[in-house]
């Protein structure tokens, strides 16, 4: 099984890197399932992706469900706990499933997976 660390850096919206970083993680494990097992570490900005309530226009796309896909699909997801106290959010409950982390774990990460996309 091939292990595939996403990294995300952008906040959830206003560009479309965590988007396209979600369509990636959701692609591989949908046309790649039994060949890969998707992880995802949210740092600075991209911390507020993993905030519940996310309220967006329909017909837009909502980070909120494409991370509880991804979950539900088996994805392991991070957020940078330094990250998240700089913002103020890391006493925020985050979506279910997704962990407050550190730089130790992500070093790790980094380590034991075959590859690494940053977006």
């Amino acid at each position: 099984m091939q292990k595939i660390l996403i990294i995300i850096n952008d906040a959830p919206y206003g560009s479309e890197k965590a988007y396209n970083a979600l369509r990636m993680a959701m692609s591989l494990q949908k046309e790649h399932d039994s060949e890969v097992e998707v992880k995802i570490f949210l740092l600075a900005d991209a911390v507020l992706c993993g905030l519940p309530n996310q309220n967006t226009p329909s017909g837009y796309y909502n980070i909120e469900r494409m991370l509880k896909s991804v979950i539900q699909k088996g994805g392991e997801i991070k957020s940078c706990g330094g990250c998240s106290e700089a913002r103020g959010v890391d006493k925020i409950p985050f979506i279910e499933g997704i962990k407050l982390s550190n730089m130790k774990e992500f070093a790790q990460w980094t380590v034991i997976c075959d590859k690494v996309l940053t977006f």
